[in-house]
């Protein structure tokens, strides 16, 4: 048995198309979604995701700024300009682009951002809000996980999820929308014991540690649902999963390929959460 492939790409573009309808809609009102991506420095890999925001932005309609910062810009200047934008009304969706300069401190400036523009989903009000299940902006990869998941015609409900990484970008907030889809989820890291056994029992895995090509069939129940989070540069040059996609995909049922699977989605959903916020501002939900 070989996997059926989890095309990201093709279920971005399925929601792309269902993003810019809304846009024309909302344009009949005179509004337009605004999104405002903050880069501060020349990290190259930074500089590639702010390029693809922004033209995504354009494709689909937004309004779309994208402020860039030299790397010695101060805290207290990036601060300035995410108060500044807090209180602009053409602007929805606030993403100051991570990792930032060592001089800066990251949690001071997602805790400064509007939680209604919190697009990223990493303010702490949002995050609270995911853990008890309130209604909140999404983090946008964890986000695009279920989508994919879903796509596939699978009912997460009652479901036994392996979730393996805890980061607070992707491990911890995953593990909580499964939840909240009603799975049982187990969350392994470097830490967890007999972690392959575990594995073996997911019906769903959903992999994001770091590390390339880990995760073999070794792992892999047969007709799991794998999920590669993972994006690591070979000393090749190639991309590469955290899953070692040749084994697992003889074992599976359904699995996301690297690159083309969990990547095209995590801007999309950044794109539906700017959305979200510009209809919610404007009491059109």
């Amino acid at each position: 048995m070989t996997a059926a492939i989890i095309s990201g790409k093709q279920v971005s573009e399925e929601i792309r198309v269902e993003i810019a309808r809304e846009v024309q809609e909302l344009a009949g009102r005179g509004v337009q979604p605004g999104l405002a991506v903050v880069l501060v420095g020349e990290d190259p890999a930074s500089q590639v995701y702010v390029r693809n925001k922004e033209k995504s932005c354009i494709e689909l309609g937004f309004h779309s700024e994208v402020h860039r910062l030299d790397a010695a810009t101060s805290q207290e200047e990036l601060l300035a300009l995410v108060d500044e934008l807090n209180r602009r009304d053409n602007i929805d969706g606030i993403l100051v682009q991570l990792p930032l300069p060592k001089h800066i401190e990251e949690k001071a400036v997602i805790d400064a951002i509007a939680v209604e523009k919190d697009v990223d989903g990493f303010h702490p009000v949002n995050v609270g809000n995911l853990v008890i299940g309130d209604d909140s902006l999404l983090p946008c990869t964890p986000a695009g996980c279920i989508e994919l998941i879903k796509r596939t015609g699978t009912d997460i409900s009652g479901k036994h999820a392996v979730v393996i990484g805890r980061s607070n970008i992707v491990g911890k907030p995953v593990s909580l929308l499964l939840q909240r889809e009603n799975a049982t989820v187990t969350m392994c890291h470097s830490r967890t014991q007999n972690m392959a056994e575990l594995c073996r029992q997911a019906d769903i895995l959903v992999v994001a540690i770091g590390r390339a090509n880990m995760i073999d069939a070794s792992f892999v129940k047969p007709g799991a649902i794998v999920i590669d989070v993972g994006m690591n540069r070979l000393e090749t040059g190639k991309l590469a999963g955290d899953v070692d996609y040749e084994s697992a995909k003889e074992v599976a049922g359904h699995i996301t390929p690297v690159p083309g699977g969990v990547g095209p989605m995590t801007i999309t959903m950044l794109m539906q959460n700017t959305l979200t916020a510009a209809k919610r501002r404007h009491g059109l939900e």
